[in-house]
């Protein structure tokens, strides 16, 4: 359900501003989208795990707080992200 310590530095090495950029909306947009990629998979064989499922919920929530932040102040930034993660079509 959680994303290995490689997979978390892949995704801020491949969206990271500089050097030390772990926490920029970006990095933690695109840390957010895995985690919540990797949750929808566990709930195809568990249907019925509803404390994870609130979990999920807040994690969508956040994310989406941080693409309405993005959109907000660089929107050039936030269509960049859009599309790489390829959240919406």
């Amino acid at each position: 359900m959680s994303i290995t310590k490689e997979t978390k530095q892949k995704l801020i090495g491949r969206f990271q501003i500089n050097d030390k950029d772990t926490g920029s909306s970006e990095v933690q947009i695109a840390v957010l989208t895995e985690r919540i990629r990797n949750l929808t998979e566990h709930f195809k064989s568990h249907q019925k795990d509803n404390h994870s499922r609130k979990g999920l919920l807040t994690l969508v929530s956040t994310r989406k707080k941080l693409l309405n932040y993005l959109r907000r102040t660089d929107y050039g930034k936030y269509v960049k992200i859009i599309q790489e993660l390829e959240l919406r079509k």
